[in-house]
């Protein structure tokens, strides 16, 4: 690597530099991913170069976060690939531990927010949200970031860890940054990669059928079930498509909401194959609120 980025692999060098930084008084804006990188995360080191001194990402495939059916092992890994593309951002440190580093033998503890984390995501993937909680309250606890920058692609994690992060009065400021789709509307994510030419022509279906609810939104219809049901409607066009949810829910709680007047979070998530995609819409309080 060039001299640029600084590649650490243990936590205590991790802490020493990003507090050698903070003590030059630099802004430290914080970028967590599981590598596999793409234009989407690329965005969120593009906001935290724009806000912050100086840029810390983590790459770690989190085994927490899976189920045991669930992709771990064959999740994407493209770490040369991935270092080329931070230093190119002009990326200052970057954190790639081991799963043992990070999680060191007999480990027992966890971090949940109650609730929440069984709401979207968390009801067909449970002890999914746990992990992220868990390696999440890890990180912040090692970078000590003043600013951490998320993607409103996972809508659900970005509400879960905000609530984390107020109810352990964590001193980070909480940055979600907009979805970066491909130019036909789906949203970029590491796990298209597993889709056959003929799914990645279906997944566009879940761009559409948000499109759908925004438009019936826009048009003044309130209701969440009629908007779901529009949603359905378009996802039952592609028989590729098996649909986990469509839910309408608070932004801020991840509960239901009848209606949509003073705003909602629109997520929806399918199977193209074995393969789970989630997309979103935020749809914003009506002007008569």
């Amino acid at each position: 690597m060039a001299a640029g980025m600084r590649i650490c692999r243990t936590i205590a060098a991790m802490r020493a530099a990003c507090r050698e930084l903070r003590r030059a008084g630099r802004r430290l804006g914080f970028v967590p991913t599981m590598g596999a990188l793409h234009a989407g995360h690329l965005s969120l080191v593009r906001a935290a170069r724009a806000q912050c001194g100086v840029v810390a990402v983590s790459l770690f495939v989190n085994p927490l976060q899976f189920g045991p059916k669930e992709d771990y092992g064959r999740y994407p890994r493209s770490f040369e690939q991935d270092c080329a593309l931070l230093e190119a951002e002009g990326v200052e440190l970057l954190f790639a531990p081991s799963v043992e580093e990070m999680y060191p033998a007999g480990a027992v503890t966890y971090v949940t927010v109650e609730g929440m984390s069984e709401r979207l995501c968390g009801r067909s993937r449970p002890g999914h949200f746990r992990g992220v909680t868990t390696v999440v309250s890890k990180l912040f606890h090692i970078v000590e970031p003043d600013a951490a920058f998320f993607g409103q692609k996972d809508a659900a994690q970005s509400s879960i860890l905000r609530r984390m992060v107020r109810d352990l009065d964590l001193p980070i400021e909480m940055v979600i940054c907009p979805i970066v789709r491909e130019a036909d509307g789906l949203a970029m994510s590491s796990r298209n990669l597993y889709l056959t030419a003929e799914q990645r022509r279906a997944a566009t279906v879940l761009f559409r059928a948000l499109e759908r609810v925004r438009e019936l939104a826009e048009a003044g219809e309130r209701g969440s079930l009629a908007l779901a049901a529009a949603a359905l409607k378009v996802l039952a066009s592609e028989p590729e498509v098996r649909v986990d949810y469509v839910e309408v829910v608070d932004n801020d709680t991840l509960e239901p909401v009848a209606e949509v007047s003073r705003g909602a979070l629109v997520a929806v998530a399918a199977y193209l194959g074995e393969t789970r995609l989630i997309d979103n819409i935020l749809l914003p309080a009506s002007e008569r609120n």
